[in-house]
């Protein structure tokens, strides 16, 4: 098991949205509130997420170059995304960075919920989350 957590995950997701369009999804706290977080209140750092079962993130922004990449420390680890165009639209790559062993499992499969939950904000106007407090990621929900 000590492999998996000195790889890191990445995933990628083709979207028809411009990069644009998805960036601002990633970059504000009403594209963030449209599929990530219930809430998302910008800082001077980055921005706060509260989640629909009341757990909250602290999110630093470490690094960003509109409209091609940000760069995050989320729940502890580094997470690169990087956002490519293509014909049509673009290629969004999701990399973390993060190194506990205990939620790696978790991370992997939370990265694919939420790259689905975006392309369906970005590409189709669709929010897939189910918004109920009790049925979360924590209760094995993969629509929280």
């Amino acid at each position: 098991m000590k492999i998996a957590a000195e790889i890191p995950i990445v995933w990628r997701v083709a979207l028809a949205s411009p990069p644009e369009r998805v960036f601002a999804l990633l970059d504000t706290d009403e594209g963030r509130a449209r599929f990530w977080a219930a809430r998302s209140a910008a800082t001077d750092d980055g921005f706060v997420l509260s989640f629909a079962d009341g757990r909250e993130a602290r999110v630093e922004v470490l690094e960003r170059r509109k409209p091609a990449r940000l760069v995050l420390r989320y729940f502890g680890a580094e997470v690169e995304l990087e956002l490519d165009a293509a014909d049509p639209g673009c290629v969004l790559e999701v990399r973390d960075h993060g190194r506990d062993l205990l939620d790696w499992r978790d991370r992997h499969a939370g990265w694919v919920s939420w790259l689905l939950t975006l392309k369906a904000a970005a590409d189709f106007d669709v929010d897939l989350r189910n918004g109920a407090p009790h049925r979360s990621w924590n209760q094995r929900f993969v629509d929280p």
